[in-house]
């Protein structure tokens, strides 16, 4: 025991503060898969390290709770046709009530467009608060507070009962998950997969908006669409592009369909797709979906559909992108859950990770951190002053918001700007050295993983 704490603490104190509202540094290290086949090698440069990324998993009423929601949500939500009549049925709203918030949520999301970038314009927070005040001035504080948590629950499964389809990996912190699963960690821009409890693939990914964040909750995913058409949505921002038309279908393989090659539903209105460039990874870029480069969801394709039980070779994923206007869909045998978590406070490459809050879920806290140290046998009491200092620094350094502004006491002059707000100090160096030469080993990527298991 005396040797696993030793060893540990050395993981723990490793520490690499990452700010992620811009952009995630790029891993030194290509992705490590037991994939051999890849659609080419540009899939493997733009992957992330392929070791465990463990975050703590949310309760699903707790994670329901903390769901944002927004106006461009709603106007997601009203996209599908029984969404109106259900808050008729269900929370007992008038034509005239539904009429007024969906006008408001539409044009709301007329502010929000892909085309601008990473100049989205706002915060969570902020589009949180226009929310709230909107619905109350529709719907009284009352009836408000029953379409919040209805709209939550809804957004938390992505459909009616989704929710209950995949159970969490685990409710301790730091859990890594022993089934075979596909696991989002929004605010470190990474997708992992695991195949029965061993991590086979991760990817760094491009997030939603602020305004139109991607939510927490159990999902599941069952089908690849190959070279998806897009019909533009009836919303301001497409009549405002002047490159395509609402409700003009764009088809498959066009330069102006932002889905890229491949679509992945996981329960609306989400979805993994790519079409997106290098330069979205690691930053916002998309309407609350997951985006990857072209060739990663080719390679994602690949092993999604193994771990699904479905048959799909390299020379499928060729045949298919060769003929760019052919939509076609493969099933999976299996369903996969998709787990999308929301921690800023993760073990992993053999470091502690402090990833900015960048949905302003207020989770960059000291009791957050001593819930991950103590799901390695390790309490703040057991770190020197130095290290203590270091973690709290850390902590007040990425509680920023999406455009890195403090969102509490967190000092203005911190380096808001750089990707890696500090790295391994002396104190972090002088406690590995201290426990390697204790315990005899060096601290690894492995030793971490194992570690990571042996708790569960």
């Amino acid at each position: 025991m005396k040797m696993i704490l030793r060893t540990l603490c050395a993981s723990v104190l490793s520490i690499v503060v990452l700010n992620g509202a811009a952009c995630v540094n790029a891993p030194d290290n290509t992705a490590r898969s037991n994939t051999s086949n890849t659609v080419n090698a540009n899939a493997a440069n733009t992957n992330a390290v392929a070791t465990p990324s463990p975050t703590p998993a949310a309760s699903s009423a707790s994670a329901a709770a903390a769901l944002p929601v927004t106006l461009p949500v709603l106007d997601a939500m009203f996209a599908e046709e029984s969404f109106a009549g259900e808050l008729k049925s269900k929370i007992q709203l008038t034509d005239e009530q539904v009429e007024r918030l969906r006008k408001i949520a539409r044009d709301e999301t007329a502010s929000l467009s892909e085309n601008k970038g990473d100049d989205h314009g706002g915060t969570t927070t902020q589009a949180t608060s226009r929310a709230s005040e909107k619905v109350k001035e529709v719907l009284g504080d009352e009836k408000a507070q029953a379409f919040t948590a209805f709209v939550r629950e809804r957004w938390q499964g992505g459909e009616p009962g989704a929710a209950a389809t995949a159970s969490s990996s685990s409710s301790r912190p730091n859990s890594v998950p022993t089934d075979t699963r596909i696991v989002v960690n929004t605010p470190a821009y990474r997708m992992d997969v695991f195949d029965g409890g061993k991590l086979v693939k991760s990817y760094k990914v491009g997030i939603g908006y602020p305004e139109f964040p991607l939510p927490q909750g159990q999902r599941k995913a069952q089908t690849i669409i190959f070279n998806p058409t897009w019909t533009p949505p009836d919303e301001p921002w497409v009549e405002g592009s002047g490159k395509v038309k609402v409700g003009q279908k764009v088809e498959a393989g066009s330069k102006l369909n932002p889905l890229g090659p491949i679509k992945i539903p996981i329960g609306s209105p989400s979805l993994i797709h790519g079409g997106k460039s290098p330069a979205k990874l690691g930053t916002f870029a998309s309407h609350g979906c997951v985006g990857l480069t072209s060739p990663q969801v080719q390679d994602f394709a690949l092993v999604f559909a193994k771990i699904g039980g479905a048959q799909l070779t390299l020379e499928d994923v060729k045949a298919y992108a060769a003929k760019p206007t052919e939509t076609k869909n493969l099933k999976l045998d299996n369903a996969v859950p998709v787990e999308l978590r929301y921690e800023t406070i993760v073990v992993e490459d053999g470091k502690l990770h402090v990833y900015r809050d960048v949905y302003d879920k207020g989770t960059n806290t000291e009791e957050n951190l001593r819930a991950v140290l103590e799901a390695y046998g390790v309490t703040p009491d057991q770190l020197t002053p130095q290290e203590r200092t270091q973690v709290t620094a850390a902590l007040k350094e990425m509680a920023r918001d999406a455009h890195g502004n403090p969102t509490n006491d967190a000092a203005p002059a911190a380096a808001s700007n750089s990707n890696t707000a500090s790295s391994r100090s002396p104190a972090a160096e002088s406690a590995a050295r201290r426990a390697a030469a204790s315990s005899g080993k060096a601290t690894s990527r492995a030793r971490t993983s194992r570690m990571s298991r042996r708790r569960r």
